[in-house]
């Protein structure tokens, strides 16, 4: 009878779209509503139903008892519906083996990060690319000794002599920002470098600028701009600003002379002796005697030409020694004659790979936010330079810091990310690469601090930061700053507030919210706290038991939706095949079933069932049969795409 009905069912559908039917027929038809079209006074045309071959069926008496026998019979198909799917589980969980749908799921979610990586492409990944070897090098000769205990070498000079550039080359990578331009770096930025057996930290600092030069010199040795991202700040703070950049920077300098044992006094060997150079031997001299002093001549490419060039700097008092930071040339003997002043290290012994790893916190945002000020309160001293001054921060600037309950971080400041738009028009190649390196913070980051200004509205730029973080797969806490500056505040302040938020910042609708005022030091440490609570969310596995019963009683209080075929989603199979960020693959019939409602039902679910606060999930939907047709091809592998116009992840089958 039910064959019978739905052999009517299709003859009807196939022929409504094509003849002069009066009234349109749903697709698919019920036995109910089939048999209650043909006996409805919407009769079609004899010359219509006389063309149609219809199969045999059982006389039917009365209009009622008809709707009365096709009702018992779909409430028993559907009974018999769930009977099978429940036997093809049975089946399915019997005929594959539980070790090869994890190989399957660790497999997806490979592709799933290849597959992300060349979509969150970084304009300079090729240099990361290009110096993979060398980290492999140095990370197989490491010795996991932490920052802390390994002794310092500080590169410091005037501005414009290639510090920035002889610290990527000792330290193996593309970490500081080099430009032709004076003024680039302000900051302490720290790396590792290794040469033989030995160990040791580079300190990549700031020009140092005389005091005797005039205020216009020193603004056009260190290029700082008075116009660019200064528009709401007052001409006599900003004149202020820009006469305290100086002392800042050569306050940066010292702290990084105070603490290392070696420093490598860098000068220009193709611009000769100045002035600036002389003050700065003097300086070193008549503070820092008790230290090694190397004076190193840099952009000597040519060794015979480099020789007649490091001459004129025997005046200083150092011998000089001749290199050049972009070719290498001289780099290897100036290695050898750090090393020998500095002695081996030896780091703890047994330590296993969790011990070693320190979840990472970038601080991102919009410029002039406040992310130096949360960096400077968290590590209880002037790490960066706090200035109004927009783009005050270039480089990423590494900082290790223990919380309160002895977890290490690795803080992460990075530079204010601008609009795309807003950084071509304005020109600087600086500000192109700080905001590139700001996104190579988030991506080497666990878990990222988004700041935002409490006064100033949610912009689309903090969307589009917001978006990336998502996408990066990080967990994430959203920084409220400079709380203070909110008038009137009363109990429902932060509740509406945190509404806002929420509405314009729905793809992180799972980070925590911290209010804090920095510049004060309040509410700083709860930056911490929740970090280190949403680092452990992001590392946390979920047993197979535990979250194949919590998919159950999603699916048992809402089943995935029929489709106008009749057909329903089934899952078999769940788990979860990675963490950081925890990353779930769903063994199913079809993937195609599952519409991206219900995906988010599911996720939500999850999220309300099993936690995971303040970290994205990927949900990975993986179908049988393209497992099945996989086996049969040679085990083709399924490719992961993003779900196009939502954001979320899934398994293209």
């Amino acid at each position: 009878m039910a064959a019978a009905t739905g052999t009517v069912s299709k003859l009807f559908s196939s022929s409504s779209s094509s003849s002069s039917f009066p009234f349109s027929v749903p697709f698919p038809l019920s036995p109910k509503k089939t048999s209650l079209s043909l006996l409805s006074s919407h009769n079609p045309p004899i010359s219509f139903l006389s063309s149609l071959s219809f199969p045999k069926l059982t006389p039917l008496k009365s209009s009622a008892n008809t709707t009365q026998h096709f009702e018992e019979e779909e409430v028993e198909e559907e009974e018999e519906e769930d009977i099978v799917s429940e036997t093809e589980i049975d089946e399915y969980e019997s005929e594959i083996d539980i070790e090869d749908l994890e190989k399957e799921a660790k497999f997806a979610v490979k592709e799933l990060s290849t597959s992300l990586s060349r979509q969150l492409t970084i304009e300079d990944d090729t240099d990361e690319k290009r110096e993979s070897r060398k980290q492999k090098r140095k990370k197989a000769t490491s010795k996991d000794i932490p920052d802390h205990l390994l002794p310092k070498v500080a590169i410091v000079g005037r501005p414009n002599v290639g510090k920035s550039a002889l610290f990527n080359r000792l330290v193996g990578e593309n970490r500081a920002i080099v430009v032709d331009e004076p003024g680039v770096t302000r900051d302490r930025l720290y790396g590792r470098s290794f040469w033989g057996e030995h160990e040791f930290m580079v300190v990549d600092t700031g020009g140092v600028v005389t005091v005797s030069k005039s205020q216009a010199n020193v603004m056009e040795d260190l290029a700082i701009s008075t116009t660019i991202g200064m528009d709401g700040i007052p001409l006599a703070s900003r004149e202020a600003a820009v006469a305290r950049m100086p002392s800042m920077i050569e306050k940066q300098a010292t702290a990084a002379v105070e603490e290392s044992s070696v420093i490598i006094f860098l000068v220009d060997g193709q611009a000769g002796l100045t002035a600036a150079d002389v003050e700065i031997a003097d300086w070193l001299r008549r503070n820092y005697s008790n230290k090694c002093i190397i004076l190193a001549v840099n952009k000597c490419e040519s060794p015979r030409k480099g020789i007649m060039q490091a001459s004129e700097f025997w005046s200083l008092g150092f011998s000089p020694l001749p290199i050049s930071a972009i070719s290498g040339t001289g780099t290897g003997e100036l290695l050898d004659l750090v090393c020998s002043r500095l002695g081996k290290v030896e780091g703890p012994e047994n330590l296993n790979e969790e011990e070693t790893y320190i979840p990472a916190i970038a601080i991102v945002g919009r410029p002039n936010v406040g992310k130096s000020s949360i960096l400077n309160a968290l590590v209880g001293e002037d790490r960066t330079i706090v200035s109004p001054i927009s783009g005050t921060t270039r480089d990423a600037i590494d900082t290790e810091f223990v919380g309160p309950d002895g977890q290490k971080f690795l803080l992460i400041d990075t530079a204010g990310i601008r609009r795309r738009a807003a950084v071509a028009s304005s020109g600087s190649v600086t500000e192109a690469l700080s905001v590139n390196r700001a996104f190579r913070g988030i991506r080497r980051s666990d878990v990222v601090a988004l700041v935002i200004e409490a006064m100033a509205c949610i912009t689309e730029q903090d969307y589009r930061i917001a978006e990336r973080i998502e996408k990066e797969g990080k967990g994430c806490l959203i920084v409220v700053n400079k709380w203070d500056t909110i008038p009137n505040k009363n109990q429902q302040t932060a509740t509406y507030y945190e509404q806002d938020v929420r509405e314009k910042l729905r793809l992180l609708h799972w980070a925590p919210i911290v209010y804090s005022t920095a510049i004060a030091g309040h509410n700083v440490e709860k930056v911490i706290v929740a970090a280190s609570t949403v680092e452990k969310e992001r590392s946390r596995r979920l047993g197979t038991s535990i979250l194949n019963q919590v998919v159950r009683e999603a699916l048992a209080f809402k089943p995935p939706p029929r489709t106008r075929g009749g057909k329903r989603g089934r899952v078999y199979y769940c788990t979860q095949a990675a963490i950081r960020p925890p990353t779930f693959v769903f063994f199913v019939n079809d993937s195609n079933l599952f519409p991206e409602t219900y995906r988010r039902y599911m996720e939500k679910q999850l999220r309300s069932d099993a936690g995971f606060s303040g970290t994205p999930i990927r949900l990975l939907w993986r179908s049988r049969r393209k497992m099945e047709k996989d086996e049969v091809k040679g085990a083709t592998r399924p490719q992961v795409n993003l779900t196009p116009g939502s954001g979320k992840l899934a398994v293209a089958t």
